[in-house]
């Protein structure tokens, strides 16, 4: 029955999907009697109907979070990822949106008939989708018949450096300064971590020594328990008959108290339900663009061979997109410059451990380098029967489906042959294990085309090289169709992007304030929050992106939320009496919000004189500057009463008129940016290098300049850290992105030269960085700096001599003296501690 049922399901689509498609429906009709017959076979008409019943309930979910008349109704509830995209059932029951017919995705690493364990089907979902999903699961499934799954974390270099030195009563200052010293993943190296923080002056002995002992001995100890990120299983009996189940620390869900490993060991049928940033993301798009210019975006139709995107992705202004934003893709990108689809899955699967160990990578964008310029180079292949597997990725293996393919086209193995030898490479199972496939692909390349040894071992070579982690060519076209929707985006719609991607953070490769700066150099306006103007997230003001309240720190989700309804239930905030009366913010929250900027427009209203009569005084006039404004906001909630709150609501304080305030010093531009960081985690005003540029050493270089110096030359340069990587595949190098006021620098730091200054490297925000330019002509317009010192920005040494002795001045100039000091006196020191935060990456992981 089962079988019957999901049969007649895709026949019904197939007729609709590939209705006068010619011999693409042929294709697709053979494809489909494959699948069904190998579903079949292998008893699995039930695990595809339960998957298909499951994105159907996603579907419910999802009209009831975007409502009925959302025109983010024109999207799926979710998507597919991983290999069951290559499937023309997933495709046919709504679980993939990519046509494996039209992508020509092989079903070999999904589905085939040695399979020994259930195939993988992951569902992305939009975050808020997925939130009110999982609930939804329990009450379909039953409570008892449905957990998330468990996973332990373990304790890493920094957990137990900040646990552990906690219990060994160290002072918390330093044992921060380790713990942002530290790699931040083996414990059994915070011995050393403890001497390069201190430059060898702790560690020898006592409680620090201590401290490496007892790290290295919990080095991969179960911490706790905690969620899987998206794994959840279904049973046809009661979990608690087989296995503990605890209440999830989120008010309806429960966790089974078995890892991934062990629900798969115990023959459970898990389902995984992934929330998707870039999803999210990409909807609040499409619903802000519908909003603010009337217009609905279908992305399923959307013209896939836009120049305007294509010119973006080729000169790498790739920032902010999906999966093709770090680093690395975007100095290969200026070297492949991918012209379609097709193109884009490759770029998204080629920078992954897999194809850099398997040295991959260079040949494909050589290869793709020579064949622009020259249509006639012909690819060279090991050996003719690698061609119809290697040609898409001119004769390197990119995609984990060639390692089968090869396996099979090469050394006559079989699919599953083909798959085990795939696992076992992937999961780094015994080199006993690979050794057994090595000497069966040997013997079977010798048997099946009679090539001598040496060439069978340079082909192993290749595929043994792809034993890191690497993407199915389904999981990057799936992948890479959103790479593109969202450059898409954000070509054509920019604001409306921006401000979705500040809504959905944390996400992506870099921090807000990274994607303020680059979105308002390409002219993008970014305003900061006004308790007036702002709503809890960030809004679209007229073709500007506003910062909403919720950025600013310390100030209650709720109280946010409250001070929202009550504007727009009472009108707009007069003063800043009126905002301290109405709002039921804590004191406390008030003057974060006056920190931020947030009731500068309240300033003139609330000064005697402005609001009350004629302005009068130095301090109503002064109030027209951020600087000023939040002085006297500060000062005038130091009096102000606000509202409190009490049972069955808010009382609401008198609205008394508030004193003049006294002639405040207006906050510094570095202050007011320091106070930015400080409140909100971003500036939207001044960069703070180019508060720091007139007093940095002579000589150094801004990043519009790189364009224009030759490969080779000294220079130096300055900027805020924006990203830094160190992945495993680099042999130590550490690569870091620092951003000025124009632009963004790549440096390389070789591995011994980050040693030397690791301290620097891993915690500095500011830093100067000197070394050699590095422009070869084969990187097609990439900029590196090869950094051979490291420095931080310290205090300026070199400002303007204080003044001393007042007693001689007049006291109007002795007054403008003082404020041009404080205005000068750009402490870096100060940054530190309000810093943005770096994103960090080791392995192929953000931490």
């Amino acid at each position: 029955e089962a079988m019957r049922k999901l049969s007649e399901l895709c026949q019904a689509r197939l007729q609709v999907r590939y209705r006068g498609a010619g011999a693409v429906g042929t294709d697709a009709a053979a494809r489909l009697e494959q699948e069904l017959r190998i579903i079949e076979r292998l008893g699995l008409p039930g695990f595809f109907l339960l998957h298909h019943d499951m994105l159907e309930l996603a579907r419910e979910v999802a009209l009831e979070v975007r409502g009925p008349d959302s025109v983010r109704g024109l999207l799926p509830p979710g998507r597919g990822r991983g290999s069951s995209v290559s499937s023309i059932v997933c495709f046919l029951t709504g679980l993939s949106h990519v046509d494996p017919i039209a992508n020509d995705l092989l079903i070999g690493r999904f589905l085939n008939e040695e399979l020994t364990a259930l195939p993988d089907i992951d569902l992305d979902f939009p975050r808020d989708i997925r939130e009110k999903l999982i609930p939804r699961v329990h009450e379909r499934y039953g409570h008892d018949r449905s957990a998330l799954v468990a996973a332990f974390p373990t304790y890493r270099a920094r957990g137990a450096i900040r646990e552990l030195g906690k219990a060994l009563g160290l002072p918390p200052g330093e044992i921060e300064r380790v713990a942002r010293s530290s790699e931040g993943w083996d414990a059994r190296e915070v011995g050393s971590d403890i001497e390069n923080a201190f430059d060898g002056r702790r560690g020898g002995a006592g409680r620090w020594a201590w401290l490496a002992r007892l790290a290295a001995e919990a080095h991969g100890l179960p911490r706790h328990l905690s969620q899987h990120s998206g794994g959840m299983i279904v049973a046809t009996r009661p979990l608690i008959d087989c296995c503990p189940i605890v209440p999830a620390a989120m008010e309806g869900r429960q966790i089974v108290q078995w890892d991934k490993d062990s629900c798969s060991d115990a023959g459970f049928l898990k389902i995984d339900l992934l929330g998707l940033g870039m999803l999210s993301a990409v909807e609040r798009s499409v619903e802000l663009i519908s909003r603010t210019r009337g217009e609905e975006v279908d992305l399923s139709r959307i013209p896939y061979d836009d120049p305007a995107t294509y010119e973006c992705i080729q000169s790498a202004e790739t920032t902010g997109v999906f999966q093709i934003e770090s680093r690395a893709q975007m100095q290969s990108l200026y070297r492949t410059r991918p012209e379609n689809l097709k193109d884009i899955t490759i770029q998204v699967a080629i920078v992954r451990p897999g194809p850099i160990q398997g040295g991959a990578v260079n040949p494909y964008i050589e290869r793709r380098q020579r064949l622009r310029v020259d249509p006639e180079y012909k690819v060279p292949y090991e050996h003719p029967s690698l061609e119809p597997a290697l040609r898409e990725t001119l004769g390197s293996i990119i995609f984990q489906d060639q390692v089968i393919e090869v396996a099979i086209a090469f050394a006559g193995f079989s699919p599953g042959e083909a798959e085990g030898l795939r696992r076992a490479m992937s999961r780094k199972r015994s080199d006993a294990a690979i050794e057994a496939y090595h000497r069966r692909f040997v013997a079977g390349a010798q048997r099946k085309h009679g090539v001598d040894e040496d060439m069978a071992e340079r082909v192993f070579a290749m595929v043994r090289g792809f034993s890191g982690f690497g993407f199915p060519k389904a999981h990057g076209a799936a992948f890479g169709l959103l790479a593109y929707q969202s450059t898409w985006l954000r070509v054509h719609y920019g604001p409306e992007f921006l401000c979705s991607l500040l809504n959905e953070q944390p996400m992506g490769f870099y921090p807000p304030d990274a994607l303020v700066h680059e979105a308002q150099r390409r002219g993008i306006e970014v305003l900061s929050p006004d308790v007036n103007e702002s709503g809890a997230e960030c809004e679209m003001s007229h073709g500007r992106v506003r910062i909403g309240l919720g950025y600013v720190r310390g100030v209650a989700e709720q109280e946010v939320r409250e001070l929202v309804s009550v504007r727009e239930e009472g009108g707009r905030f007069r003063t800043l009496a009126d905002l301290a009366s109405r709002a039921s913010s804590s004191a406390a929250s008030l003057e974060m919000l006056a920190w931020s900027g947030a009731c500068d427009s309240l300033v003139s209203a609330s000064v005697p004189g402005s609001a009350f009569g004629s302005a009068s005084g130095s301090a109503a006039a002064s109030a027209s500057g951020s600087g000023s404004a939040r002085r006297i906001a500060l000062w005038q909630l130091g009096v102000a009463t606000p509202g409190r709150r009490v049972p069955g609501g808010v009382q609401l304080a008198l609205p008394l008129d508030l004193p003049a305030p006294p002639e405040l010093r207006a906050l510094s531009p570095w202050e007011s940016m320091l106070a930015d960081y400080g409140t909100i985690g971003l500036t939207a005003d001044a960069h703070p290098i180019a508060l720091l540029r007139d007093r940095l050493p002579e000589g150094m270089v801004a990043s519009p300049a790189l364009k224009t110096l030759p490969h080779g030359t000294r220079i130096s340069v300055g900027g805020l850290v924006v990203a830094r990587q160190r992945p495993g595949t680099a042999n130590g190098i550490v690569f870091v992105l620092l951003e000025d006021e124009y632009g963004t620098i790549n440096l390389i730091v070789p591995a011994q030269i980050y040693e030397r200054h690791r301290l620097t490297v891993r915690t500095e925000p500011l830093i100067i960085a000197e070394g050699k330019l590095e422009r070869h002509p084969a990187a097609d317009g990439a900029i590196n700096v090869l950094v051979d010192r490291v420095r931080p920005i310290d205090a300026p040494d070199h400002l303007a001599a204080e003044v001393k002795d007042f007693s001689m001045l007049d006291e109007q100039v002795r007054r403008a003296r003082e404020q041009e000091r404080a205005a000068r006196d750009a402490d870096a020191d100060d940054f530190r501690a309000v810093a943005p935060p770096v994103m960090s990456f080791a392995s192929g992981r953000r931490r």
